[in-house]
């Protein structure tokens, strides 16, 4: 029998009783992983092999994994300290049993959010209980973690997979960074009778080539090879090429629909001054927001271009309120906080420059604005929470606008990315009366997530700015409306230092 060289290699670095791996065939027979799968499946055609396919689960440890595995985990540190500080007799002070606990930075909100969750006490008024009956000594986590990083250097996933035969605690951990789960097709190939029989009377190696060359045709060449069969189901080397990213395709096809709907672009500096962030849309000085807990003050010198006569119109409206009925806050108002810049918290601060006509001049009815920029919060981290996103800016100005207009426009809107069921829910914001938040259904998971914040910008915010007409305005989270579109199910897959790679790279182009 006459076969291919790549054939002959790996038909004989089979064997007729143990299936053995394709990569470990190409290793045997010299060959590239992918020559080998094909000769594999050529082979398997003429019947001289069978193939098995398996689905295989591996986990492997991250850097923040590994470090548990030496340090412990912030939770079982967090119990002991709280032991050894007598938190199961008596509650104690949580500060003190952190520093104990040799906790620092992110550590403290993983150890704080585990420790209930676990079993391990509870945390009221700042004080710490803990469980004396608990046993965190064998933290499942822990042991799960240990088990997979004693057999690490073995390269044995099948044998830690052993030792851990819990799947939810593996989803824990993948859940927690701590692992990364990958999950792959092992194939194996067997001889056949027939290939056994064909390697005892004798397999010759010919010489096949895989493409046809100009030169082959021009010598005639081509009429005396042998040429190898294409195999449609062989693997081949994976090449990924670059492609936008999920959220720039988002992004470019939000401005594309706005633009579609009859809006115009605005942009402006991220570190503005605080007047224009907050001041103009009658967010009190004092504000909770405006602390340096929610606000990313910068050390930089205070912005004085911004127009005298609107400072003067806008303190007098915090101080007085606006109209005759209208009431000021009455609390206290610095003109040098409203001039100190910081990272701006929300676009609303370009609808504020744009409004007051500092931007492009007096704007007269009707016009329509949009951005699409990033924003930055002193949030904390989860599923649908970023220190920085990119958020939907949006306003129209015209007589005689409703909030049924508003609830109108976001229909349509959403209607343009396959999103039909919009909810709304009344709301207070400073700055807009009426006020209501929007809600989307995800795609994967059913549930509601808030995807936005809009209103009807009250007088206290239009007069000082000039305005003398009705303004709609909203604010809607890229991020979240990417998650409705893709099922991403946390917000820290789309981009980040979180960011999963494998779902951006195998997300469906869209736009």
């Amino acid at each position: 029998m006459k076969l291919p060289e790549p054939q002959v290699a790996v038909l004989n670095a089979a064997s007729a009783t143990d299936e053995t791996p394709i990569e470990r065939l190409a290793d045997e027979a010299g060959l590239k992983p992918e020559t080998a799968t094909q000769a594999v499946f050529e082979l398997r055609d003429d019947g001289l092999l069978d193939v098995t396919e398996r689905e295989t689960v591996e986990y492997e440890l991250t850097a923040e994994g590994r470090e548990y595995i030496d340090a412990g985990l912030p939770e079982v540190r967090l119990y002991r300290a709280a032991i050894e500080a007598g938190a199961d007799d008596d509650p104690v002070q949580m500060g003190r049993t952190i520093g104990a606990a040799d906790l620092d930075g992110p550590e403290v909100d993983i150890a704080l959010a585990n420790f209930g969750r676990k079993g391990y006490g509870s945390i009221e008024s700042g004080e710490l209980s803990a469980d004396g009956d608990a046993d965190a000594e064998d933290d499942p986590e822990a042991a799960a973690l240990a088990a997979l990083a004693a057999v690490d250097d073995e390269d044995d996933s099948d044998a830690a997979l052993a030792d851990v035969d819990d799947d939810d605690v593996l989803d824990q951990l993948v859940s927690r960074n701590l692992l990364e789960r990958h999950e792959r097709t092992v194939r194996t190939a067997t001889l056949t009778d027939a290939g056994v029989t064909a390697l005892m009377e004798g397999v010759e190696a010919t010489e096949a080539v895989d493409r046809l060359t100009p030169e082959m045709l021009t010598s005639g060449e081509w009429q005396d090879v042998e040429f190898t069969e294409y195999n449609v189901e062989a693997d081949a080397p994976e090449v990924r090429g670059g492609k936008t990213h999920v959220l720039r395709q988002t992004a470019e096809r939000v401005k594309d629909v706005l633009v579609g709907m009859g809006f115009q672009e605005m942009d402006g500096p991220h570190a503005d001054a605080d007047f224009w962030i907050n001041d103009c849309l009658f967010m009190p000085q004092d504000h909770p927001a405006r602390t340096h807990w929610d606000r990313f003050a910068l050390d930089v010198p205070p912005i004085a271009d911004i127009p005298e006569d609107l400072v003067d119109r806008v303190e007098h409206a915090h101080r007085e309120g606006v109209g005759e009925d209208g009431d000021g806050y009455h609390s206290p108002w610095s003109e040098d906080f409203a001039r100190a810049v910081a990272l701006r918290g929300h676009t609303t601060s370009l609808s504020m420059r744009y409004l007051s006509g500092t931007e492009v001049g007096e704007l007269e009815p009707p016009q329509r604005y949009f951005s699409v920029e990033k924003v930055y919060r002193n949030d904390t981290l989860d599923a649908t929470h970023l220190l920085e996103f990119f958020q939907i800016e949006g306003w129209v100005m015209a007589e005689n606008l409703s909030v049924r207009d508003l609830m109108g426009t976001f229909v349509e809107f959403y209607e343009q990315f396959g999103i039909t069921d919009v909810q709304f829910k009344p709301h207070y914001n400073p700055y807009t009366e009426p006020s209501f938040e929007l809600f989307g259904r995800h795609p994967t998971t059913g549930e509601l997530i808030e995807i936005g914040n809009s209103g009807m910008f009250r007088d206290e915010v239009l007069e000082p700015l000039g305005v003398e007409h009705d303004v709609m305005a909203w604010g809607l989270a890229l991020e979240r409306l990417a998650m409705l579109t893709t099922g991403a199910e946390d917000i820290r897959d789309l981009h980040g230092t979180l960011a999963d790679l494998e779902f951006l790279r195998d997300a469906e182009v869209t736009y």
